[in-house]
């Protein structure tokens, strides 16, 4: 596993691409595709690129870990 580049959610963009993704979680970015393309991962599409809204993105980091929503 690698390193994340991000220590918390403020330094985060308001808009997560497949790379951002990869940095905040410290894993290489074909695995961040791979979850980008899972059912439940918030994504939305521009084009053929997809996204995740950085909120979004909390919330499904605290539901994967048994947080709160």
């Amino acid at each position: 596993m690698k390193t994340p580049m991000y220590k918390n959610y403020e330094e985060l963009p308001l808009f997560l691409n497949a790379d951002t993704v990869a940095k905040a979680l410290g894993i290489v970015i074909s695995s961040a595709y791979e979850l980008m393309q899972e059912k439940d991962f918030p994504t939305f599409k521009v084009g053929n690129r997809k996204f995740v809204e950085k909120e979004k993105f909390r919330q499904w980091i605290e539901a994967q870990s048994g947080g709160s929503k």
